[in-house]
C-alpha cells in the first residue's frame, strides 16, 4: 500500500475489513484501484493463499 495507515503492506496483506470498506466506498482510479479490486475478489473467494504462496517463492529483492 503506497499510503495511509497500511503504507508498506502488500495489498494481499491488508485487513479484510479495510478492503471491504474500499469496495463499499469505491476503489480509487487507476492501477491501485484495479489491484485493490482484484485483492477484494481474491479475499471474497478465499483465494489469498494463492498469492501468499507466490510471495514465499519470490521474496522481496534486497
Amino acid at each position: 500500500m503506497p499510503f495511509g495507515k497500511y503504507e508498506g503492506y502488500y495489498l494481499i496483506d491488508l485487513p479484510e475489513h479495510y478492503v471491504v470498506w474500499y469496495s463499499q466506498k469505491g476503489f480509487p482510479k487507476g492501477q491501485l484501484g484495479e489491484q485493490l479490486q482484484l485483492v477484494y475478489e481474491l479475499k471474497l473467494n478465499g483465494l489469498e493463499d494463492l498469492i501468499r504462496n507466490i510471495k514465499k517463492q519470490y521474496p522481496k529483492p534486497i
